[in-house]
């Protein structure tokens, strides 16, 4: 989608929450991600191709390469190119200072709930943008719930408005994320392993 066609959509939504909702979590996700940090990942029938093609391009745009993601994939081909190779493995690898940041138009699955569960436990941050599934709602520090509802932009036409706001400086950050959200930071920072030495 082009940037025309984002901003008549913008225009379109203007008088809705959507445009405060999706710029205050493209604000977060500026804020948190770091070169080769940004693991991006999907369900197992739906990767998102389209939102970390999109990322990329606003990474290159805006000159963050923060915002360059890694795109983590469910099933990995023999002849995938390596930068389409990288599999459910590197969440198990995730660290504190990566984010996790987890796309599901569907229920996301037990064995990606935990791998998301895993990497918050050692301190990487869970960001969500997801169809109504409370489990990985749960998991995130921050989620943006796209339900299905007659009245709401459909979960393809939020990512397009959410990527093209991550290259925005006018999104802001989200500071607080209400009480819920500082006991959720503070409970993983006094839980969290050490990081290793030399980090």
């Amino acid at each position: 989608m082009d940037a025309v066609r984002v901003t008549m959509l913008r225009e379109l939504l203007a008088d809705t929450p959507w445009i405060a909702r999706t710029r205050g979590f493209a604000g977060t996700l500026r804020d948190v991600a770091r070169p080769g940090g940004l693991l991006l990942v999907g369900t197992e029938a739906e990767e998102p191709w389209h939102l970390a093609a999109h990322l990329a391009d606003e990474a290159a745009f805006a000159d963050l390469p923060g915002l360059s993601p890694v795109l983590v994939r469910h099933r990995v081909p023999p002849d995938a190119p390596p930068h389409l190779s990288v599999s459910l493995a590197r969440l198990e690898a995730a660290r504190r200072g990566e984010t996790v940041f987890v796309v599901a138009p569907e229920a996301a699955g037990e064995g990606l709930l935990e791998r998301v569960h895993d990497a918050r436990r050692v301190g990487a941050t869970v960001l969500a943008l997801e169809a109504a599934d409370p489990e990985l709602r749960g998991l995130a520090h921050e989620a943006l719930t796209v339900a299905p509802d007659p009245g709401a932009p459909s979960f393809e036409l939020v990512q397009h408005l959410v990527s093209a706001a991550t290259g925005d400086p006018a999104s802001p950050r989200r500071t607080g994320g209400g009480l819920r959200g500082r006991l959720a930071r503070l409970l993983d920072q006094l839980t969290a392993p050490p990081p290793p030495l030399g980090w």
